[in-house]
């Protein structure tokens, strides 16, 4: 019997993941059917619940249920625990495990361009998907992880959460006037809405490697202002889309995928 996978969200139709797992699966040699299911809004529980009953083996989860799914797990990894949000679910003896490999995702790609040790990172937002970049980023030793958003009290308040992991502040966006960086991660959903940041000119620097989470969108509002600025590399999150499947992948299947030539594939087709 083939081992069945999906991707759960709402919406769903445009996910990659599929097309990124059955090109893991034929280079490993391994045997999985992956699809798309889309959950209502008000029924992620229900549909996980049923996928699980009726023979899944693990899925992916995106956008809006990675904190449903936190609390659908039987048992979570530190990487969840510490994000607070679930990315990936799989069944075995034990129940239901949740992981979150966006971290380690964002990571992966991130030192195809640049090495994080020693460097000054700023985290632009303080939702789910900042939370599950923080752990791994502080993981890498930077000199100072900045954590800016709206409202500088909720950042304020996630960097007192991963306090003990290294050098982390929270702010808002007014205050990052003249401050010096060498890599800007966008976490906030601006750029899925088509809205720019509140940012300072001042943030950008030649040097400066902005990085955008989403991906698809060729240049984003938010890497239309680092160009602006003058920012050096300009980097989307297909590479962070492919790092995370591939550990989600690992966990699941015990096989380490090369992602490059199927990162390649997919900037191809875009």
């Amino acid at each position: 019997m083939t081992d069945r996978y999906a991707v759960l969200g709402n919406p769903v139709a445009h996910s990659k993941s599929p097309a990124i797992h059955a090109a893991f699966a034929a280079q490993t040699g391994q045997k999985l059917r992956y699809e798309r299911i889309e959950a209502p809004l008000a029924g992620f529980i229900e549909t996980v619940a049923d996928f699980f009953a009726m023979g899944g083996a693990g899925c992916n989860v995106t956008v809006p249920f990675k904190e449903e799914a936190f609390r659908f797990a039987n048992l979570l990894t530190e990487r969840a625990e510490q994000a607070g949000a679930v990315n990936t679910l799989w069944l075995d003896d034990e129940g239901v495990t949740g992981d979150n490999t966006d971290g380690v995702g964002l990571v992966r790609d991130l030192r195809r361009h640049l090495a994080l040790a020693g460097r000054r990172v700023l985290l632009l937002g303080a939702g789910g998907a900042a939370r599950g970049a923080i752990g791994a980023l502080l993981a890498e030793r930077p000199a100072a992880l900045v954590v800016a958003n709206r409202s500088a009290d909720k950042a304020a308040l996630l960097a007192e959460r991963f306090a003990a992991l290294g050098p982390i502040r929270g702010c808002g966006y007014e205050d990052l006037a003249g401050e010096p960086f060498d890599l800007v991660v966008n976490a906030t959903s601006a750029s899925l809405a088509g809205a720019a940041l509140p940012l300072p000119a001042s943030l950008w620097r030649p040097e400066t490697v902005a990085y955008d989470m989403m991906y698809g969108r060729g240049l984003t509002p938010f890497l239309e202002q680092a160009r602006a600025g003058g920012a050096g590399p300009l980097l989307d999150g297909l590479g962070m889309l492919v790092e995370q499947a591939a550990e989600a992948f690992f966990l699941w299947r015990g096989a380490r995928p090369d992602t490059a030539p199927v990162l390649a594939d997919l900037r191809a087709g875009l």
